[in-house]
């Protein structure tokens, strides 16, 4: 059943949907959360087709690798992943079982909590602007892909339509007071800095990265997903170098493919094409072996 693409749950769950995202679906189970990953992408905000199958496989299973790895630097919201203990929730088990979280309910923060370790994307084009990231003073003269002295704690305001804006510490503490606004700058950093290592012994950068968290009975919990392809910047350590355009471990060949296309940005773009499709799904079931050192079943 690995093999098989799911674009949606929602005829195979029996529980209200509550929020349908560009991947992810949550569906209310009364106490907790049931969110399914599936295997749509996304590329400059449009939902593309076909979906790329085992992409919600890695992602789901991904997540739950490192909220199991990091569960004693920092709470989440992971109950289990066992979709054989959802009874008749769901029609179909066995296309579901590693698609699944069942997550406690949290009050979500809204606030994306980015950690920069490298000058790269959306961070190098506020530098070569500003000399600056979110209001953040850097040195002169860095160049694109460098490594920073210091990950940098990079927060975003979150909005469910459109971009998330990026905001400077200071309004973190006017949106959030600075007590949580500190509690999530030194949470982000430490989960980032683990990580970082971790991967760097598998031969793999961890240049960037984003978190959510959430609030239970006034605890700070993890929430969503962590360190998958769609929420880090993954770079192999033998492609990386300065000033290019580094060739990510994620769905680049799906950005790279548009781009290169005649598509102009302001409709749908047509179905991607097979190859791009199969070549994308390696790219998942590869960054999941190398982090996780097994293969996808």
């Amino acid at each position: 059943m690995s093999a098989q693409a799911l674009a949606t749950a929602a005829d195979l769950v029996q529980a209200p949907l509550v929020y349908k995202g560009k991947v992810r679906e949550l569906y209310d189970l009364g106490e907790h959360y049931l969110i399914v990953v599936t295997d749509r992408i996304s590329a400059f905000d449009y939902v593309l087709e076909p979906p790329v199958p085992d992409k919600g496989n890695v992602l789901n299973r991904l997540s739950a690798f490192w909220f199991g790895k990091t569960a004693d630097l920092q709470p989440n919201h992971v109950v289990h992943t066992d979709a054989s203990r959802l009874g008749d929730v769901l029609k179909s088990p066995e296309l579901m079982k590693n698609r699944i979280m069942v997550a406690k309910k949290a009050e979500r923060i809204d606030v994306e909590c980015v950690v920069r370790g490298y000058i790269t994307g959306g961070g190098w084009r506020q530098y070569q602007k500003t000399s600056a990231i979110n209001g953040l003073r850097l040195p002169a003269g860095l160049r694109k892909n460098e490594r920073l002295p210091e990950p940098l704690f990079t927060p975003a305001a979150k909005n469910d339509v459109g971009h998330d804006e990026d905001i400077s510490y200071e309004r973190l503490v006017e949106k959030v007071g600075s007590e949580l606004a500190g509690q999530l700058r030194e949470r982000s950093l430490k989960l980032y800095k683990y990580a970082r290592d971790y991967c760097a012994e598998r031969g793999i950068i961890l240049a960037d990265c984003k978190f959510e968290f959430g609030l239970i009975d006034g605890e700070i919990v993890l929430i969503d997903e962590i360190f998958t392809p769609d929420a880090s910047r993954f770079w192999a350590e033998d492609k990386y170098a300065l000033d290019i355009e580094i060739d990510s471990m994620d769905k680049e060949p799906v950005r790279a493919y548009l781009a290169a296309s005649d598509w102009d940005k302001n409709s749908k773009p047509a179905p991607l094409p097979d190859s791009v499709v199969a070549e994308t799904t390696r790219r998942y079931r590869d960054i999941y072996r190398r982090l996780t050192g097994s293969e996808l079943d």
